[in-house]
């Protein structure tokens, strides 16, 4: 699919001292930089990075769509906070087949000219920009057209706010429409920014069906089913990854969105959203048991909620629901020895408030109970969700895990759903976890501090109203496995299905979607689909592989450790980034090839340590462990890339991270180096220098490359199974024009004056390029060129 790209943020502020060279090609005069210019530049020392710019105070960015026309709105608040004079060149790169319709800019609310680089223009601009800083940040946006346009300089201590604002169509593929915001931090500021919002305003002809961001948390409000809004807001952060997000419109009661990606050679990654409308076209009838600990331990606080928690569900039932009320403790009490219609409850809630918390935990009993409700209408085609809440391990009637799991088993029937609720620390988590697991449910953890009927009402709004239970999907002519979840779900409206897996071979297809509605058979046809055959959304391996991480190291908590599981979960970390708290000993190696076995391999005794199941199935960690699995094994999105404390230069700790995607590819930092994580240690790579001309040659055929050399100058990554080694280091190869790392003469470089050469090849001072020469004229924040792009050499 190709993204429709709506780039904020990310702009580049060619200034003077950096802008000259294009402005004064033909001027062969060169011409000196006013001071203040250096910092004690030529130093025997190797140079380090120093981080000076802009700051950014806040960054707001409003959206609308109507009817897949997209019109952006951003503003950002700018302060210079150095003591001299920022001003120079904006640079704004467009997407690809974006076709702008309509563009305004603002500064401090004057209108500015503003004009549409073509790509090759803009090419150009940006390679300047990568020879002359030593900074290849601009070249994830190679391919693209940009706006140029010139901006007001902003004195010492003042501030700018610049508004953008623009409109163009969102093209759609395969159904689903994209919107994508490039943000990534290290193209303006590596401090954090202080307010950052994004809001879209969504609104449809036809019903909205799927809304998903792959990229963010986001707060979504559904009106009905044509309008929509997605927010998202945080502060303090400092924004890596860009927003992104999808929809679809049709007219059919369920929508159905199918993403996926493909290297070429090897099996592809695929995601399919479902999605019933906000009002279910038909209201399936269902019962719901509710079964409560009223142990001794659930005393005050944890009672209190457990009574309003029952008492909400019950208030929220569909007038066709029935419902029952069981509670246990040293016994098993019920509130009537039937089902009861919700259309005449009784006085239910005389019978919540009278509930007192004494005696021990009968889970096994309570949940025979539960059980004989749902046998007792298993023929009727209702589907069951049985809510079971307590707060500790099962002290009375069956105690032992393994038989009270067998034989619960086998008493409840396979049209309920059990959603378990384990509240505070001293639950048997393996007992919640894989009962929810067989029936079709899930586990939730309210930890201490949390409130227990706030965690139940906020899961009842969601599946208070199925729309389509055991569900099953078939894509048709393309052969699929390795699908999460296992068990698929059901269906509730105004929810999604989120589904991952891997496919073989791409190519169209039609995917039919079944299921019960009201005890009727229903059936969805999707024709005209396609599994892509190579490229896609490079989001979804990620997203597939968190999801997998997640399950296996659930079968291992359940089942018990299993060393192909283990080599299993390490593969796929170590492959596609992803560190939970239990693999975090992939990330704290400096050399990505230290190892005890063959190349490449981790310590997979540390690894099996590490992912062992807790000693015991209940207290905190047990418990942290559980939510954590659960989590990934049901993540929308893939999971957040790790992050880790280390010392920054001024003895601060700094928040620094280790592994990075780039499009297809996947980096760990060792060493100071960004490696590729399918390189293989054996093989020897290609030695590309940073910036030279085989270095540009290798993004131009390669461009989709753009978004992993951007990363750094020192890398090592793997293009069509060869590995290219980009360093910065010198070389005694003069066709490859490395530029020297400043190491200066004392002598004369403390008397040198920088000047513009007449060549417009840069700064330089005594005869060498001088990076640092550049600093009081580059902005970093919204309108500099990257991250770790002026180079300040230490005093002697």
């Amino acid at each position: 699919m190709k993204k429709i790209t709506l780039i904020a943020v990310l702009m580049t502020l060619l200034l003077a001292g950096l802008s000259a060279p294009f402005a004064r090609a033909q001027d062969a005069t060169p011409r000196p930089i006013e001071p203040p210019i250096c910092f004690d530049c030529p130093v025997t020392p190797p140079p380090v990075w120093n981080m000076e710019g802009l700051e950014i105070p806040y960054q707001r960015v409003n959206v609308t769509i109507e009817n897949q026309v997209a019109t952006t709105h951003i503003e950002q608040l700018f302060r210079n906070p150095n003591d001299w004079m920022l001003e120079g060149t904006y640079f704004f790169p467009l997407p690809p087949g974006a076709a702008v319709s309509q563009l305004t800019m603002w500064v401090d609310g004057q209108p500015i000219e503003a004009k549409i680089l073509a790509r090759d223009e803009a090419r150009a601009i940006y390679d300047a920009i990568v020879r002359q800083m030593r900074d290849p940040a601009l070249l994830e946006y190679v391919g693209t057209d940009a706006i140029q346009a010139n901006v007001f300089p902003i004195p010492p201590g003042d501030e700018r706010k610049i508004e953008i604002e623009y409109s163009h169509l969102l093209t759609a593929e395969n159904g689903a429409i994209n919107y994508t915001y490039p943000q990534s931090a290290g193209l303006y500021t590596d401090t954090p920014l202080d307010e950052q919002s994004i809001r879209v305003e969504l609104a449809s002809k036809e019903a909205i069906r799927t809304l998903y961001s792959p990229s963010h948390r986001v707060a979504i409000d559904r009106p009905d089913d044509f309008h929509a809004v997605v927010g998202y807001e945080d502060a303090g952060v400092l924004p890596e990854d860009d927003f992104e997000l999808y929809y679809t419109v049709s007219p059919e009661d369920i929508g159905l969105t199918l993403l996926s990606y493909k290297e070429a050679g090897e099996n592809g990654f695929f995601l399919l959203l479902v999605a019933p409308g906000i009002e279910p076209g038909e209201v399936v009838a269902k019962d719901v048991i509710l079964v409560l600990d009223t142990s001794g331990s659930m005393e005050g606080e944890k009672m209190a909620q457990a009574r309003e928690a029952a008492a909400y569900v019950i208030d929220h039932l569909n007038p066709e629901d029935r419902f029952a009320l069981v509670s246990f403790s040293t016994g098993v009490s019920l509130y009537e020895p039937g089902l009861l219609p919700a259309s005449a409850p009784g006085n239910y809630r005389q019978y919540i408030d009278s509930l007192s918390a004494v005696g021990g935990t009968n889970i096994s009993e309570a949940l025979l109970e539960a059980a004989n409700f749902a046998a007792g209408e298993a023929d009727s085609g209702r589907p069951t969700t049985i809510i079971f809440l307590t707060d500790g391990l099962a002290t009375e009637g069956i105690t032992d895990t393994s038989l009270l799991l067998e034989t619960v088993g086998a008493a409840m029937p396979d049209s309920a759903r059990v959603f378990a609720f384990g509240v505070g620390d001293d639950v048997d988590t393996t007992l919640l976890d894989t009962l929810a697991a067989a029936q079709r449910g899930a586990t939730t953890y309210v930890r201490p501090g949390q409130a227990a009927d706030e965690a139940v009402s906020a899961f009842y709004a969601k599946v208070g109203s199925p729309v389509l239970t055991d569900i099953t999907l078939d894509t048709g002519d393309i052969r699929t496995d390795e699908v999460y979840p296992v068990e698929l779900p059901d269906l509730f409206a105004g929810t999604q299905l989120v589904v991952a897996g891997r496919y073989r071979d791409g190519g169209p297809t039609t995917i039919t979607l079944t299921g019960t509605a009201n005890g009727r058979p229903q059936t969805f046809t999707y024709d005209d689909l396609r599994f892509r055959e190579t490229g896609g959304e490079s989001f979804i391996p990620r997203l597939w592989a968190t999801r997998a991480i997640g399950h296996l190291m659930q079968q291992i908590r359940l089942n018990g450790e299993n060393p192909e599981l283990v080599q299993s979960i390490v593969n796929l970390s170590t492959r596609y980034g992803i560190i939970t708290p239990y693999t975090s000993f992939l990330i704290e190696e400096d050399d990505i090839h230290a190892q005890t076995g063959a190349p490449g391999t981790p310590d997979l005794a540390e690894a099996a340590q590490s992912l062992a199941a807790p000693a015991a199935v209940s207290g905190a960690e047990a418990v942290d462990r559980a939510a954590t699995e659960n989590e990934l094994a049901a993540a929308e999105a893939p999971m957040p890339l790790a992050t880790m404390a280390v010392t920054g230069g001024s003895g601060q700790m700094i928040a620094q991270n280790p592994v990075r995607t780039a499009g297809q590819w996947t980096f760990f930092l060792r060493g100071g180096v960004w490696v590729d994580s399918t390189f293989d240690a054996t093989t020897e790579p290609e030695n590309i220098p940073f910036a030279s001309d085989a270095y540009f040659d290798l993004l131009s055929a390669n461009p989709e490359l753009g978004a992993a050399l951007a990363l750094g100058e020192e890398m090592i990554v793997v293009v069509d199974g060869q590995a290219y080694r980009i360093t910065n280091l010198a070389t005694t190869d003069p066709g490859d024009q490395p530029v020297t790392p400043v190491a200066g003469d004392p002598e004369e470089g403390d008397d040198a004056t920088p000047v513009i050469p007449d060549d417009g090849s840069g700064l330089v001072v005594g005869g060498r390029p001088c990076a640092a020469a550049l600093l009081p004229l580059l902005v970093i924040a919204g309108w500099g060129a990257s991250r770790r792009r002026v180079r300040r050499h230490p005093k002697q």
